[in-house]
């Protein structure tokens, strides 16, 4: 597994700690990294850019999320999907060096792993639109 794949599960895995179990992000970094010892620097510093990314913005991320899954509330979702997508959306805003058609494939390869086989087509068109979304306003600036 590659370090940048390794650097999205790692992140999928702390945010769902924190939304589960209501933490706050520093107790999330501070347990999660008790148990992930065998994690690379370049792993790490990945995922924890993008851990504040979606800590910092979550309320953001929530809002365009839900903007643009129709007739979806957040916390209708499936957790694990809630925080596929949340991950994916902190990588556009934090990396946007990292091309959209590459986070939204490692998302679906991820919830592939950890999600339902019904999930991949909702993360999919979810992620898909955000991304056109984005570029319409990067295009606009």
């Amino acid at each position: 597994m590659g370090s940048r794949r390794k650097s999205r599960e790692l992140l999928l895995q702390m945010l769902f700690q924190s939304d589960l179990g209501k933490q706050p992000a520093e107790q999330v970094r501070r347990t999660f990294w008790a148990e992930q010892k065998d994690a690379s620097a370049e792993v790490r510093d990945y995922v924890e850019d993008l851990f504040n990314v979606a800590t910092e913005r979550a309320a953001e991320i929530d809002q365009t999320i839900e903007e643009h899954a129709k007739n979806w509330r957040m916390e209708r979702m499936a957790a694990v999907d809630r925080n596929v997508l949340r991950a994916a959306v902190a990588e556009f805003l934090g990396k946007p060096d990292v091309p959209k058609p590459v986070v939204i494939n490692e998302a679906i390869e991820i919830a592939r792993r950890y999600s339902s086989p019904e999930s991949i087509t909702f993360i999919n068109g979810v992620l898909d639109s955000i991304a056109r979304g984005l570029e319409q306003t990067a295009e606009k600036q």
